[in-house]
């Protein structure tokens, strides 16, 4: 653990920051790399990156002020919610708001969606790689109590007080990167549009409810029905949405996708 990345006198950046600064240009730029194979040039997909990154912070603060008001934010300046550089966003607020994001860009652009959409979603999991290491340089997201040999220990004046924690944000930044891989072998072999996104949304989930099996930062309180965590409970969400899309969406175009076969992207 280790917040601060360097001070420039009075200003202070910290690791948070920079770490997700990088997963949003990893993403956006291996997101231009593929689109060129479904006909998108560069500029554009920085256009609608640009609509992805405002939705996602303002997504992934507003999910993080609504879960922690009371221990946080109660009765403090409203500045404190803009302050972002030591962490702060939750992960599928960020998504809600991304989505939403590109669901205004195609409406106003007149953009095929589930193109854009299966553009983005592997750059999604590359980008929470480096999020969750920012997680790990922060200290928050921490894990359970642990006994095995790849336990971390935190400085003792952090929450868990030095005791040896499973080291969940990287099991959450390794599950990721596999999505990552996944998703990106997945985009040159699609079938129809939309393809790449479903597949995000059952692969996901799944991946996330089994790291939050290792999670010690949620209190018995901010648990739901089952013993879920809020980000599990969630998962089912959205788990249960790709089913819906993978399910609809080749019905809808006639097992087509309007960006061409596969053997055509592979050529």
């Amino acid at each position: 653990m280790h917040p601060i990345a360097f001070e420039f006198g009075p200003l202070t950046i910290y690791w948070y920051g920079v770490l997700v600064g990088l997963g949003c240009l990893a993403g956006l730029w291996t997101a231009s790399r593929r689109g060129l194979l479904d006909g998108f040039p560069p500029d554009k997909v920085y256009d609608v990156g640009l609509w992805v990154l405002i939705g996602t912070v303002i997504g992934a603060r507003a999910l993080h002020v609504i879960s922690y008001w009371d221990q946080e934010f109660a009765g403090r300046p409203w500045i404190a919610i803009l302050n972002l550089r030591q962490g702060g966003l939750v992960f599928y607020g960020g998504f809600l708001g991304a989505a939403a994001a590109v669901l205004l860009f195609c409406a106003f652009k007149k953009e095929p969606l589930w193109r854009i959409a299966d553009m983005l979603a592997p750059s999604t999991a590359l980008g929470s790689v480096f999020g969750r290491i920012g997680c790990l340089m922060t200290g928050c997201c921490y894990g359970s109590a642990c006994t095995l040999p790849w336990a971390i220990h935190f400085p003792t004046d952090h929450t868990t007080h030095g005791s040896p924690v499973h080291p969940s944000q990287i099991y959450d930044s390794l599950t990721n990167l596999a999505v990552y891989g996944v998703l990106e072998w997945a985009y040159r072999r699609k079938r129809f549009d939309g393809q790449i996104f479903a597949g995000w949304l059952l692969i996901y989930p799944l991946a996330r409810s089994m790291t939050e099996l290792f999670r010690g930062d949620y209190a018995l309180s901010e648990r739901f029905i089952g013993g879920l965590t809020p980000a599990q409970l969630l998962s089912v969400g959205i788990f249960m949405a790709g089913v819906i899309l993978y399910w609809k969406l080749p019905r809808r175009l006639g097992g087509r996708s309007s960006a061409g076969s596969s053997s055509e992207r592979d050529a």
